[in-house]
This record gives C-alpha cells, sequence and structure tokens, in this order.
C-alpha cells in the first residue's frame, strides 16, 4: 500500500510537509510520515512504496539509541496506541484507518521547534566540499584552511574524512533555500547557552550514530537533526538519522577524491537530471524501475542498520 496523502476524518491537521502529514490532537499531536519524495524542492507525483515506513522506524530506532544523551518528542509508534489516542481526540472509527498509519505515524508531543537546523558533517562533500574548493582557489599557498572554525589540510579531496566533525548550522527559510550560518550566529539567533547545547548535542549523536554504523559497513557522511524546547528541556524532534535527512555511504565501495553513491533518492535525481524538466511544479511521473530501486534503497539502509526488516 501506497500512502501518498492522508485524510483522518474528526482531527484538525496542524502541518503538511513534504513528506509528513501532522495532526493536531490536543496535547500532542500525530505525525504521519507518507510516501511522498520530493527532488529539486517539488514534490514529485509519484510515491515510493515503505518510505514513510522506513522514515518512522528508523527515527525511532535512533530515538531509542541516542536517548541517554537527549530526550526526544517521541510518545509512542505502537499503532494500537495511536489508534486508541486519535479515537479519544474525536476519530469515530481508529481502525478504519489502521493500514493506512501502521508502522509509519508517531504521537509526539508539542514542543516548540528551534529556529535553526542543526547540521553535522564528517566528511568533505556537498556544500561543503565547495566552500573547501572556493577557500583554496582564494589562498593557493595556503597548507591549512579555516572552514567554520575548524583547521583543515589544503590538499584534502572530494567526500574525504574530515580532521573532525564539524557542527554547521543554517536557516530555516520559509521560501526559498535554507542558508548556512556560523556556530557563533546560531548562538546569536537562539541564545548563547542554548546555541552550545544544540551544537554539543548534535555532535554527541552523531558520534554515537556514526561509531554504531560503522560496526555495519555504513558511513554517515552529514546529518540534519531538528530540536525543540518543551517543558524548558531541549529535546530532539521530527525526524532522526534517515536517508531524507543523512547521507549514508556503503564503507565497502567509499573512495574519496569523488561523490559518493548515497542511501537515498540518488536514482530520483539522477533520472530526473536526464529529463527536459525545469525543476518546478508539477514534476514527472517516476517509471517503475525508478520506484523500484528507490524503494529498496530506502529499505536497505533500514535493514543494514537497525538489522530488522520493516
Amino acid at each position: 500500500m501506497i500512502v501518498t496523502a492522508t485524510n483522518i476524518k474528526g482531527l484538525k491537521k496542524h502541518a503538511i510537509g513534504k513528506v509528513r502529514d501532522v495532526y493536531d490532537l490536543g496535547d500532542s499531536l500525530l505525525m504521519v510520515a507518507t510516501d511522498r519524495i520530493s527532488a529539486f524542492d517539488v514534490v514529485l507525483p509519484s510515491g515510493i512504496p515503505d518510505k514513510g515506513k522506513v522514515l518512522t522506524q528508523m527515527s525511532v530506532f535512533w530515538f531509542d539509541l541516542a536517548s541517554d544523551i537527549i530526550e526526544n518528542h517521541l510518545v509512542t509508534a505502537d499503532i494500537d496506541e495511536i489508534l486508541e489516542l486519535i479515537g479519544k481526540a474525536g476519530v469515530r472509527n481508529p481502525e478504519e484507518y489502521r493500514e493506512a498509519l501502521d508502522g509509519r505515524s508517531m504521537i509526539v508531543v508539542k514542543a516548540e521547534p528551534m529556529p535553526i537546523e542543526c547540521i553535522v558533517r564528517g566528511y568533505l562533500t556537498g556544500s561543503m566540499w565547495k566552500e573547501y574548493v572556493a577557500l583554496r582557489s582564494a589562498s593557493p599557498e595556503a597548507k591549512t584552511l579555516l572552514l567554520h572554525g575548524l583547521d583543515m589540510p589544503a590538499d584534502m579531496v572530494d567526500s574525504q574524512k574530515m580532521p573532525a566533525p564539524v557542527f554547521t548550522p543554517s536557516t530555516k527559510a520559509a521560501e526559498g533555500h535554507d542558508m548556512n550560518i556560523s556556530a557563533a550566529k546560531a548562538r546569536e539567533i537562539v541564545g548563547d547557552d542554548l546555541g552550545r547545547q544544540l551544537e554539543s548535542a548534535s555532535l554527541a549523536v552523531y558520534k554515537r550514530a556514526s561509531d554504531y554504523a560503522a560496526e555495519r559497513g555504513i558511513i554517515i557522511c552529514d546529518t540534519k537533526f531538528e530540536f525543540g524546547l518543551f517543558e524548558g528541556i531541549l529535546i530532539l524532534i521530527d525526524e532522526a538519522l534517515t536517508p531524507d535527512s543523512s547521507r549514508f555511504w556503503d564503507a565497502d565501495i567509499y573512495e574519496p577524491g569523488k561523490s559518493q553513491p548515497s542511501y537515498d533518492k540518488q536514482f530520483v535525481r539522477d533520472y530526473l537530471l536526464t529529463l527536459d524538466w525545469d525543476q518546478t511544479y508539477p514534476g514527472p511521473e517516476l517509471p517503475e524501475e525508478i520506484i523500484v530501486k528507490t524503494a529498496e534503497k530506502y529499505r536497505e539502509a533500514y535493514r543494514r542498520l537497525s538489522g530488522k526488516e520493516l
């Protein structure tokens, strides 16, 4: 069953994101990860089977693994408990939603989201590689380069492991693209103490997860965390360390000096780049082959990291 949209009668929608439908339960929220997929900031008409289940179950897995580092917003991901709670919130026949919600839904507390995204990078790639190349071009004689507060050798290559993971927050743009900011700028936005908590928690969870993943042949290149305040305490919210919020690489085929295949929507992006499409809404339908390959990448990431089947 592919779920690309939900409509739960009796519940008010709190928010609709690119992937998630969020419902207001009064003192908590119901988060449903659909099988929608976006590329180039456009939600495509085709869904990816089990994608939402992978995002939810992988998040639940990491929430548990990092629970001694920082608390999170999860109340329950158990479908029986979810159906009971939405029934109490006003849904007349919760059972009719069992199949659509099972495995892809969480009840979470209502937290006040932080106005920045917390990104941790362990490898030099993507936008950070572009920044590095620009710095090196501007200072061709330099032996080291200062990037996001980290002294880095001037002879690094694309996808190389950095001397240490670095915290590279960004703004949350209501429209358009997020903007990278410094850790110091993040502290100006949220306050010094909270900014340092965000950096410390982000780096600690990344280290825990990357050490765990390395034992299972997966490199976590980088990841994005969302945090919020609940009853005055900083907690981890939204999703955590999924193929949508992270770059996972296969350690067996990792080769510095070039871009790496990822456990995410790479097949989708690669296919779309072959089309005469201007990357505006509406997006094109995806061929069955691309849908199947992408779904298997998401499932494989979950299997390898959790040791479980969906």
